[in-house]
């Protein structure tokens, strides 16, 4: 099933939840539907269409940022898909500096890497290595976790969260 973005009354995102919690939020009156999916959920009685934008009627207060935590797929979301070292489809992740050479698992020294730029680079550090990355790696852009909690980010979400991009 889909899933839904969920938007504070201030249309801040604040969250993703699944088409079928944000019908529920829609029938207890909790939310208003912002946009569709253009299918409908039914039952013996109702036919509702399935949420896809959905706005919280109350403020929420939100006491923290709400980051992508460090993860495989948060990588590959944050690099597009592609190898940072020859920009070809990337299918695994590599630190830029080794973990057996002190490197840590931090958002700046992980990137997605291809097959073929993975095993040529090894356990190697850039300098001993004719691989040089496109990007410096950095921490996710502010709304990247909503790519990293649906999968991807469908074309109705694309105005709520351009809104209050940093």
């Amino acid at each position: 099933m889909s899933r839904a973005l969920v938007l504070n009354a201030t249309y801040e995102p604040i969250g993703v939840v699944s088409a079928r919690r944000a019908v529920v939020l829609a029938l207890d009156e909790k939310v208003d539907v912002l946009a569709d999916t253009g299918e409908l959920i039914g039952s013996a009685t109702l036919s509702l269409p399935i949420p896809s934008v959905i706005r919280l009627r109350y403020y929420v207060r939100v006491p923290y940022k709400r980051t992508a935590p460090l993860s495989r797929r948060a990588v590959f979301a944050r690099d597009q898909g592609r190898c940072q070292y020859c920009n070809a489809s990337a299918e695994s992740i590599d630190h830029v500096v080794p973990r057996s050479k002190g490197g840590e698992h931090t958002w700046d020294n992980v990137v997605a890497c291809c097959r073929k730029c993975n095993t040529y680079k090894g356990d190697r550090l850039l300098e001993h290595c004719s691989l040089r990355l496109r990007t410096r790696p950095t921490a996710p852009t502010q709304y990247v976790w909503v790519k990293v909690a649906a999968g991807r980010v469908p074309a109705a979400w694309t105005p709520y969260l351009e809104r209050h991009a940093a």
